[in-house]
């Protein structure tokens, strides 16, 4: 399982600009940082509320142990 963040792609014209460049790198570590938040909040839900959702206590402290590097790949 995992929990994904859409975010909008990047307007290029075409070129590799610095400013294109920059706003990449700031958006993945936006995306990571969200995912990072968003996987922490599952901790502090309830047996009733991740049921909800359709996660188990498990699949939740799995979600957020799960580490930096794996966060970049997905």
């Amino acid at each position: 399982m995992a929990i994904d963040t859409i975010f909008p792609p990047v307007a290029s014209k075409g070129s590799s600009s610095l400013k294109t460049s920059f706003q990449r790198g700031w958006r993945a570590c936006r995306a990571w940082y969200v995912k990072r938040r968003t996987r922490y909040c599952l901790l502090d839900l309830t047996e009733e509320q991740l049921q909800d959702i359709g996660i188990s206590r498990d699949e939740a402290r799995r979600e957020a142990g799960k580490s930096f590097y794996w966060d970049m790949n997905a």
